[in-house]
This record gives structure tokens, C-alpha cells and sequence, in this order.
């Protein structure tokens, strides 16, 4: 696991960003993010919460990041690769994962301890491993976590691979979900034109 501490803010592009990539990878089509593959998410960081830190997570309105509004001080990142590319981040203030690595150790835990990194990128690697067995008809491998720590990091959004936030809550505290996914091919029967917009609206019905 890459664990890299940030002294001053800074920014992080997360995915591949560069549209030469995206032809090579889609064969010049825009990204398709689909709604069944992002429901896997919600259903695997609820579901490794409450069994791992027994603890409920409530999933607000998810909605596409258009900025840098969003802000961390301490992210777990995975990537995806093979039929879909992207990756997957639970992205906390410091105080949230602290709390919830504190939780996952059954320790007490400060962000200077020397396992923080490594309960927060194994519980990343057990939400994007569930989800990533959920994705009916790809196949796709996902990488060894990331932990970045900083204050007040900032994920830039890019246009090849918007991503799409997952508002978390929890007794724990705050923080949220980023997944930026498209994929290279489409099942037989996905249907021409569901976007990134699509996956919002449809999602959200499923979030509580």
C-alpha cells in the first residue's frame, strides 16, 4: 500500500484524465457510467460498515462533482481496471477517519499512529472488492489501496471521467464515496444513452 502524507494542500487527479487514453481504452466514445454499476458501491460500503464496524451508514442524494468544492484530509483510493477503468475513494475529514479507523482496529488511534493508513486502505479494498464482485458482465481487477493524507485535499473532477459522490453519514462522522468508472463495453442489453446523469436520477431512488 502507498501511503503519502501532504504538509500544505494539494491537488490529486484520480482516474485517467487524458482523452488520448479514453480512445484507446473506448474507441472515441464518450464514458458511459451505468446505474447497475454504481448501486454495487452503495450496497458494498453500507454492507462492510455494518458488518465490519457495526455501524449503519445513510446514503444522502448522490449527485456528480462539478468542482473542487469537495475537500479531505485523508483519502483511501482504489483503482479498477479491465472492462471498466477508474477508481473508487472513501474520502474522509481527519476527525471521521479517525474514528472510523479507531473503530476498525478496536483501538485508539491518531493520524500519526502507524497503522491509520492501513485500516483505512483495508476498508477501502473490502468496498471495492465487494462491489467490484457485483458488477454483472465485467471483468475487472482492482489495485493495492492508496492512502493520501493532507489537509484539506482537493480530487480535481475531469471531463473524461466525471465522478459521482456518495454523501455518507454515520455515527462515526461524515464523509463520502467518489466513484469515476466508465466502461469499455456494455452488456447485451444496456440501452443507448444512459449517462452519468441517468445513473444520479436512478440511483438516488435506491439511498436512504
Amino acid at each position: 500500500m502507498l501511503k503519502i502524507v501532504a504538509s500544505d494542500p494539494i491537488s490529486l487527479e484520480c482516474g485517467l484524465t487524458r482523452w488520448s487514453l479514453y480512445d484507446e481504452f473506448l474507441g472515441r466514445n464518450r464514458p458511459h457510467m451505468d446505474v447497475r454499476y454504481i448501486n454495487p458501491f452503495i450496497e458494498a460500503v453500507k454492507h462492510v460498515f455494518s458488518t465490519m464496524l457495526m455501524t449503519d451508514i445513510f446514503i444522502s442524494k448522490p449527485f456528480i462533482k462539478t468542482g473542487d468544492e469537495q475537500r479531505s484530509d485523508v483519502s483511501a483510493i482504489i483503482g479498477i481496471s479491465g472492462d471498466a477503468v477508474g477508481s473508487v475513494a472513501l474520502c474522509f475529514p481527519m476527525k471521521s477517519g479517525v474514528n472510523v479507523a479507531s473503530k476498525f482496529a478496536g483501538i485508539e488511534m491518531t493520524k500519526d499512529h502507524e497503522d491509520f493508513a492501513d485500516a483505512l486502505g483495508e476498508l477501502a479494498n473490502m468496498v471495492a472488492g465487494q462491489a467490484k464482485s457485483k458488477l454483472d458482465g465485467l471483468s475487472c481487477s482492482i489495485s493495492l489501496p492508496n492512502v493520501i493524507i493532507g489537509e484539506q485535499l482537493m480530487f480535481s473532477n475531469s471531463k473524461a471521467a466525471p465522478r459521482l459522490v456518495l454523501p455518507c453519514d454515520s455515527a462515526l462522522g461524515r464523509f463520502c464515496v467518489e466513484v469515476g468508472m466508465v466502461t469499455k463495453k456494455q452488456s447485451a442489453d444496456s440501452k443507448a444513452g444512459k449517462g452519468l446523469a441517468n445513473a444520479v436520477s436512478n440511483t438516488a431512488k435506491n439511498v436512504h
